[in-house]
């Protein structure tokens, strides 16, 4: 089975050679679709030196969107039978996609999720750690599920499953967005525990707390809409 890698990437110069070349590196049949949402540091530059890698796509937006746009812009492009979700930064670690598709290739389910585990020097926000838990447990009340870690990156689907869920979304909200429309049709999500190795805000890090209280409000909307 193909695997395609979306990677949406705004102003991330200091790790995109790295997660390119770390995914590149996996031994999976594969396609990477990079979507460069409108960044304004050398990330176009960088990302010219792999217009001819085989296998891997570039779209660009001609300005920032959000990660959810970029993900979108993605959905027409994919080709494989199971696509998964690789943030630009270092955060996560590309190794982890053999065991992420195992049960979507051997097993028969939809939707795997990357929970993650603490790695190394654990030295991410309380307020992330804490929003993460929240966000868990409200979807797991409105929508029964049992997940630990709804605002993961590391979201793997069964790819015409995928491309099937209507998204409105534009930034962070993806996440609760994409988990509520996919508990709406009473599919389980699986989780699988992955490697995290959490980064500072002034090291590049772009969710804040107002993405939190979004992700609620996402959360209560689409449970009665």
């Amino acid at each position: 089975m193909k695997l395609s890698v979306i990677i949406p990437v705004y102003n991330e110069e200091q790790t995109l050679p790295v997660i390119i070349k770390k995914v590149i590196e996996v031994s999976l049949d594969k396609e990477i679709i990079i979507v460069d949402d409108g960044s304004t540091d050398s990330t176009p530059e960088i990302l010219e030196r792999y217009k001819d890698e085989k296998d891997l796509k570039i779209i660009r937006h001609k300005s920032n969107q959000g990660k959810g746009m970029a993900i979108r812009s993605a959905l027409g492009q994919i080709t494989g039978d199971i696509t998964i979700i690789q943030d630009a930064d270092l955060e996560y670690d590309p190794h982890d996609y053999s065991k992420l598709i195992e049960p979507i290739r051997n097993k028969g389910e939809l939707v795997v999720y990357g929970a993650r585990t603490k790695t190394g020097s654990f030295h991410s926000h309380l307020r992330s750690y804490l929003g993460r838990k929240i966000i868990s447990f409200l979807t797991n009340i409105l929508y029964n599920q049992g997940l630990t870690d709804v605002p993961t990156c590391y979201k793997v689907f069964d790819s015409k499953l995928l491309k099937s869920i209507p998204l409105s979304c534009k930034g962070f909200e993806f996440e609760p967005e994409i988990t509520a429309k996919i508990a709406k049709r009473r599919i389980k999500i699986k989780e699988i525990p992955v490697n995290y190795y959490p980064r500072r805000f002034r090291e590049g890090k772009k969710i804040r707390w107002i993405d939190g209280v979004t992700a609620v409000w996402v959360l209560l909307k689409y449970r009665f809409v």
